[in-house]
């Protein structure tokens, strides 16, 4: 079978956060460079949201799996050494779909994974979110930083959290992560979609951009940022380190003044806590 178009998309968790801070983020950014340069796939867009993951990709099908199932794999292992947790992704499950070439179904496809960051009310316009594509097309200011090729192979190891070698073209971002334009196929998506007017349309009428024009346009609170607000609440209202010490009045308290001070709903919280939903709603209902 020959190459194709293929949309993947990771289950959303509903009570755990793929990536818990920004070291978490840069992490897996690295890792989808490593994987463009070990992978027979081309990136075309890619978008890490906090508890999902989605990825557009022209190879064969059985590449497309083995890809995303790469990933999860070397993720998980980094995520399991830092929080010493249990498998985080084993159960994950996956949906992996041919993208159309006709009837601008590729051009719709990278729209929707674009706007994904927009939609979940964190940017007001996909160039604004760092943790993929948004800022890769069309863009006459590129990403500035250092070679792969100027730093030592101890540095670059220690950065990707791997040892295997990156081309020396790859550029190492101001932010500490192999920047996407090194290795995403920008030609190929920019000729797709021929000028940037026409881009600003898709992403404009996508399915995200749909379900995002009743939201306020003011960013939400990140789910980051709400989880480093919940380890600082824990240790000033109740001198613990994790909500997990809390007994059911004090987790409680501690939800209450979330929902207040970040205006987080049950699905955030119960992502940033790992909490089921359901949980959630009984504390928050909680006298």
């Amino acid at each position: 079978m020959g190459k194709k178009y293929w949309l993947l998309t990771t289950e959303h968790l509903k009570d755990r956060l793929w990536f818990k801070d920004e070291d978490d983020f840069k992490v897996g950014m690295n890792y989808v460079a490593v994987l463009s340069a070990t992978r027979p796939a081309r990136i075309l867009s890619f978008v890490l949201m906090s508890n999902h993951v989605h990825f557009i990709l022209e190879s064969t099908q059985e590449d497309a799996k083995n890809f995303i199932n790469e990933f999860k794999t070397i993720y998980s292992k980094y995520f399991r050494r830092k929080y010493l947790s249990k498998e985080l992704l084993r159960e994950n499950k996956i949906d992996i779909k041919e993208v159309s070439t006709f009837d601008e179904g590729l051009e719709r496809a990278i729209a929707y994974v674009q706007m994904n960051s927009v939609a979940a009310n964190i940017c007001l316009h996909p160039s604004g979110y760092p943790w993929g594509t948004g800022d890769c097309y069309f863009n006459n200011s590129p990403a500035t930083g250092t070679f792969v090729g100027d730093l030592t192979g101890r540095a670059v190891s220690r950065m990707i959290h791997s040892k295997i070698s990156l081309p020396s073209n790859y550029l190492v971002s101001e932010k500490g992560y192999i920047h996407p334009s090194s290795y995403v196929s920008i030609d190929l998506v920019e000729s797709v979609f021929k000028t940037p007017k026409r881009m600003a349309f898709f992403l404009n009428n996508s399915s995200k951009a749909k379900r995002n024009e009743d939201l306020p346009s003011i960013p939400s609170f990140r789910d980051q940022t709400i989880a480093l607000g919940l380890s600082e609440l824990c240790l000033s209202i109740y001198g613990k380190k994790f909500i997990t010490e809390l007994n059911p009045e004090q987790t409680s308290e501690i939800l209450k003044q979330l929902r207040y001070r970040f205006s987080a709903d049950p699905n955030q919280l119960a992502r940033v806590t790992g909490i089921s939903y359901e949980n959630i709603s009984k504390l928050l209902d909680r006298c």
